[in-house]
C-alpha cells in the first residue's frame, strides 16, 4: 500500500524514523567497535615490513635474577651494551626507571645502567618510557638517566582505553590535557624521521612479534656471542618490556605474542607499542569517517529503507542487497585506511524499512477494518476475506469452479404480509435472514444474494472446501433447526410461523465480478444455478423441506429418500432426493 488512508496521517512516519535513529545513536559506538574488531582480525595479512623484536622480561627472567626489579640496573645496563654492539635501528625501553638513586642499596648499579644507556644512545635512537602521575603530569626519572637519552628520549607509555576496556586507538592527546604529550611510539617514530598522527591501530599487517627473553640477551652478551646478538637485533627496531602475567596488561583487538601464550586478548602493553610503531613507520593508522558523514549516510539509508519497505518481498531483497554492498564498502574503506562505522547507517536502513513495513501494516489493518465495517453487510465473510487478501481477480471474466448452489424460499409469505405494514413484514424477514446467514457462513458458504424472501448461496468458492456438497447439506440442516427456534419466538408474539424450502444442486459454474465496470457484483451464474433454483421450487409439492439432486446425493454420507426423476422447467428430468428433520417426540 503506497498511501495511508486519510484517517491515518502520514507525518508521524518520518518523525518516528528520526526518533528511532536518535534513540539508537548511543548504541552505535559499541557496535562499531565490534565491527572494527571483526575487520581487524579477518583482514590480517600477517606481514611485517618493519621488523620489530621484543626483549621480554618473563617469569624465567625473574627466576634468573635474585634482586627485585628496582635493583636490576646492572642487568638493564648490560642489555643496553649488548644492543649497542648488535646495531639495532632504534630501541624503546618500556620499563619504569626510578626517580632517584639506589646506589646506597646496590653500589655501582647507577653507573652500570648509565654506561649502557649512553653507549646505546650513541649507536641508535633510544627512548625511555615514562608513566603519568595522578595529576596527569609525566612521572620524573632520575636526572642522570634522563639526560643520557637527550632531547626527545622520553615518551609516555599510557594508552586511551575504550568504554569496553579494550585499547584500539593511538593518540598523544589525552583527556584533561590541553597539549599533546609525546608517547614512546611517537618519540621513536620522530627519531626515525616519521611524522606522528593518531587513529585506530591498523592490524592488517600484524605478524606475531619475535621474542627474546631479557636474561638470555644478557647471557649472550656475557658469553661474547656477538653473532647471535646481531642475528637477533641488527637493523631492527627493539622494544624492551614486561610480559609477566598481570603486569601492564591490556585487552587488545589482536594478540601479537609470538611465543605461544594463550592470554585471550589480555596481552602485555608493550605489544601495543609494537603495533603503534609498525603503523607509524608504515602506512599509518585507520582513520574513522567523520561523524557528520556517518549521520548523513544513516538518514539517507533510512529514506532508502522506507522506500524499499513499501515494495513487498522485492523491497526486502533491495535492503539485503544494500546491506551487503554497505559491508563490501566498509571492507574496501578499511583496506584504504578508513573505518566506515557501519552501525548507524545500517540501523538507518533497517529502522527505515521496519518503520515503513509497520506503517503499511497498520494502514492495511486500518483499511481492512474500515472495509469490514462498510462492506461486511454486503458480502459474505469468505468473500470479504478474499477481497481483503487480494486473491479475488477484479476482472469481469470470472472463473469456472465446482460449486454446490443453495436456494431457499419462505413458504406462506402472502399470509405473513396480509394485513401488516411493510415495515413489520421486513422486520420479520430481517429476523429470518439474521438467523439463516450465520448458518450458511458457519459451513464456509457465501450468501450470493437476497431475493425478496429467498436466499441464494454457494459453497466451494472463493474459499475452497473439501466437500462443498456436504457443507451445503450441513448448512441446510442447520437452517431448518434454526427456523424451529425462530418459529417459537414468532408464535409467542402472535405471528404466523414460517416454513421454508431448500434446494441443492452441484456442478460447474462461473464465479466472479458480474456486471459493468461501474456496477457489478460477486456472484455465480450458469446452468448449475438455474437447476438449484428449480429444485427449490419442487419443495412446494414434494413434501420435503430439503431436496437435492443426484450429483449432491452421491457426495453425502446421510441416507436420503429417492423421489425418482422430476421434470425441471427448461431442463430434462433429474433424479431428486428428499430429506426431512427427524420427528421430535
Amino acid at each position: 500500500m503506497s498511501h495511508l488512508p486519510k484517517t491515518l496521517p502520514a507525518w508521524p512516519f518520518p518523525i518516528g524514523v528520526v526518533l528511532l535513529l536518535a534513540a539508537f545513536l548511543p548504541l552505535a559506538p559499541g557496535l562499531d567497535r565490534g565491527a572494527f574488531d571483526v575487520l581487524s582480525r579477518h583482514l590480517r595479512t600477517w606481514g611485517d615490513p618493519h621488523p620489530i623484536v621484543l626483549v621480554g622480561i618473563d617469569e624465567a627472567t625473574e627466576r634468573a635474577y635474585p634482586e627485585p626489579h628496582a635493583l636490576w640496573h646492572r642487568h638493564l645496563g648490560a642489555v643496553c651494551e649488548a644492543l649497542a654492539l648488535a646495531g639495532p635501528r632504534a630501541v624503546g625501553v618500556d620499563v619504569t626507571l626510578p626517580d632517584r638513586s639506589f646506589d646506597a642499596v646496590l653500589p655501582g648499579g647507577d653507573a652500570a645502567l648509565l654506561k649502557g644507556l649512553i653507549l646505546l644512545r650513541r649507536r641508535c635512537p633510544l627512548v625511555l618510557g615514562a608513566t603519568v602521575e595522578g595529576n596527569g603530569t609525566p612521572r620524573p626519572i632520575y636526572a642522570p638517566f634522563r639526560s643520557a637519552v637527550g632531547e626527545g628520549g622520553l615518551g609516555l607509555v599510557e594508552w586511551p582505553v575504550d568504554p569496553d576496556g579494550v585499547v584500539r586507538r593511538f593518540t598523544e592527546r589525552f583527556p584533561g590535557q590541553t597539549t599533546a604529550l609525546p608517547t614512546l611510539p611517537g618519540q621513536m617514530a620522530r627519531a626515525l624521521g616519521r611524522p606522528v598522527g593518531s587513529g585506530w591501530l591498523d592490524y592488517r599487517q600484524a605478524a606475531p612479534v619475535p621474542y627474546v627473553p631479557f636474561h638470555e640477551v644478557e647471557a649472550a652478551y656475557r658469553a661474547g656471542r656477538l653473532d647471535t646478538l646481531r642475528q637477533w637485533f641488527s637493523g631492527k627496531v627493539v622494544l624492551i618490556g614486561s610480559v609477566l602475567p598481570f603486569v601492564d596488561r591490556h585487552f587488545q583487538v589482536v594478540d601479537l605474542n609470538g611465543w605461544g601464550e594463550d592470554n585471550r586478548g589480555f596481552a602485555p602493553g608493550v605489544l601495543l607499542h609494537v603495533q603503534a610503531i609498525r603503523n607509524l613507520l608504515g602506512s599509518g593508522f585507520i582513520h574513522p569517517v567523520s561523524l557528520p558523514l556517518i549521520l548523513l549516510l544513516g538518514f539517507a539509508l533510512a529514506l532508502l529503507g522506507a522506500w524499499a519497505g513499501g515494495r513487498g518481498p522485492r523491497g526486502a531483497l533491495i535492503v539485503a542487497g544494500v546491506a551487503l554492498l554497505g559491508g563490501a564498502g566498509a571492507v574496501l574503506a578499511f583496506l584504504h585506511h578508513a573505518f566506515l562505522a557501519p552501525a548507524f547507517p545500517l540501523a538507518g536502513l533497517a529502522l527505515g524499512y521496519a518503520a515503513r513495513v509497520l506503517r503499511d501494516t497498520l494502514a492495511r489493518q486500518h483499511e481492512s477494518a474500515r472495509l469490514k465495517r462498510v462492506f461486511g453487510g454486503y458480502v459474505s465473510p469468505s468473500v470479504l476475506a478474499e477481497i481483503l487478501a487480494g486473491r479475488i481477480d477484479p476482472n469481469l471474466a470470472g472463473e469456472r469452479a465446482f460449486l454446490c448452489v443453495l436456494f431457499s424460499d419462505v413458504r406462506g409469505y402472502t399470509t405473513l404480509s396480509e394485513g401488516r405494514e411493510p415495515e413489520a413484514v421486513i422486520h420479520v424477514l430481517n429476523r429470518y435472514f439474521d438467523r439463516m446467514a450465520p448458518r450458511i457462513h458457519a459451513y464456509g458458504g457465501a450468501v450470493d444474494a437476497y431475493m425478496g424472501d429467498g436466499i441464494m448461496a454457494h459453497f466451494g468458492h472463493p474459499a475452497g472446501l473439501e466437500n462443498p456438497c456436504q457443507a451445503a447439506f450441513d448448512a441446510s440442516r442447520a437452517m431448518l433447526r434454526e427456523l424451529e427456534g425462530l418459529n417459537a419466538e414468532l408464535k409467542a408474539e402472535g405471528l404466523p410461523e414460517l416454513r421454508i424450502g431448500i434446494g441443492l444442486h452441484a456442478g460447474e459454474a462461473v464465479v466472479g465480478h458480474i456486471g459493468s465496470k461501474e456496477r457489478h457484483e460477486y456472484t455465480a451464474i450458469g446452468d448449475t444455478v438455474n437447476v438449484a433454483s428449480r429444485i427449490e421450487g419442487l419443495t412446494k409439492e414434494a413434501g420435503y423441506p430439503l431436496l437435492v439432486t443426484e450429483p449432491v446425493a452421491r457426495r453425502l454420507a446421510e441416507p436420503l429418500v429417492s423421489l425418482g426423476p422430476k421434470p425441471i422447467k427448461g431442463h430434462s428430468p433429474l433424479p431428486v432426493f428428499g430429506w426431512s428433520p427427524p420427528e421430535v417426540p
